[in-house]
This record gives C-alpha cells, sequence and structure tokens, in this order.
C-alpha cells in the first residue's frame, strides 16, 4: 500500500547512478489532463508520470501558435566538454567556446503556443548557429542530434544534448515542452547521461 501511494503521489528515488531524482505523480499528471496508459503507466509516447508542481507534455499536432509575444530566456552551453576534452575529437576542439558558452544567457521572443523545439530552432537560425534534429514519431519530438557542429557521441558514448526548463530536467521532448512567460531554457551538453549536469535521469533531448 505505502509504495502504491509514493507511486501516486510521487517521491524521490534512488537511480541506477545513486543519484537521487523525483518520481512522477501520475494522479497529478492525470489532473493536469495527460493521458495514462493504466497497463504501462505511460502516456501513448512512452513518458512517465511528471513530478507534482511540474507541466505535462503536450501534442504538437494539437497547438495553435498565436502571434501573441512573450519573453523567455535562453541558454546553449557545453562547458562539460571542456571537462573532458580529451575524449573530443582534436578536429572539433576549435568549436568549444573558451567559456563554454555557444549563445550566452540572452533573453528572447516566443509567441504563444511555441515550444521549447521551435525556440531553440528560430533563435539558432537567426544567430547562424548550425543546428541538427530529426524527428522522433515514437516520442512525438525532435531529437537534437547536434548544436554548433558538436554532436552527441562527440565526447563518450554517453554525450549528447539535453535541456532543462527552470532548473528542472523534463522527462520528455523539447518538442512537447510548451514555453511560459519568463521561462529559462538551458540546453547543455552532458559527456555522462546528464549526471554531468546536474540531470538524474539525463533529460530528454
Amino acid at each position: 500500500m505505502k509504495l502504491e501511494a509514493e507511486a501516486k503521489s510521487g517521491s524521490q528515488k534512488i537511480d541506477s547512478n545513486g543519484l537521487k531524482y523525483e518520481e512522477g505523480s501520475s494522479d497529478d499528471s492525470v489532473e493536469q489532463g495527460m493521458s495514462m496508459d493504466e497497463a504501462t503507466g505511460k502516456d501513448r509516447y512512452q513518458t512517465d508520470p511528471v513530478p507534482v508542481g511540474k507541466p505535462v507534455p503536450i501534442d504538437p499536432q494539437d497547438v495553435e501558435i498565436s502571434d501573441t509575444k512573450h519573453t523567455c530566456f535562453l541558454s546553449v552551453n557545453c562547458s562539460s566538454i571542456k571537462e573532458n576534452i580529451d575524449w573530443l575529437d582534436k578536429e572539433k576542439t576549435e568549436l568549444v567556446p573558451e567559456d563554454g558558452a555557444i549563445f550566452p544567457l540572452t533573453e528572447v521572443t516566443f509567441y504563444e503556443g511555441e515550444s521549447v523545439f521551435n525556440l531553440l530552432q528560430r533563435e539558432m537560425k537567426k544567430n547562424k548557429i548550425h543546428m541538427e534534429f530529426e524527428k522522433s514519431p515514437m516520442f512525438n519530438s525532435a531529437y537534437i542530434e547536434g548544436i554548433n557542429n558538436l554532436y552527441e557521441f562527440d565526447c563518450g558514448e554517453l554525450s549528447g544534448w539535453v535541456y532543462k526548463v527552470n532548473s528542472w530536467f523534463p522527462n520528455y521532448g523539447c518538442s512537447r515542452y510548451s514555453l511560459k512567460q519568463d521561462d529559462v531554457v538551458e540546453w547543455v551538453y552532458t559527456c555522462d547521461l546528464g549526471k554531468d549536469v546536474g540531470g538524474s535521469n539525463g533529460g530528454e533531448r
């Protein structure tokens, strides 16, 4: 009974790396409109319940983007590579900024209904920063493969890009995170599946 209550309300757990993380709350997620499969405990795109108080994922195909403007903050950083520079292909070392900031924290405009992916795609294009992604129908989201020509697996087999919003690493893809006024969106390069950048489960890309 106690375990059932913890699963429904959300509680702190220990992952396979020995790191603490906050388990999702199925009750809270359903109340926010997330449709869960009782058999798997996930939604139809394999997403676990979100922790209490965190936003549930949206389905981008169902969202209408309006002309209403808002502002939030965006940054792209690869400082973790500098700490593991020996793992990086020597031909790519020149792509790593001295301070790790590919795109420093900047206040940017977004439109109501846009996702973290929409924002990243527009700002990278606007600032002439390379970005490559692929669509992942299974997870109903874009998957960020590379930014500034730094790709997943370039700095170890557990490396790649992850994102966090307001210091939380969402457990779903960037196309499914709906932006809100004053959100702080950070894209960070991890060399250890998120463990080295403060993410207990590595977040989603």
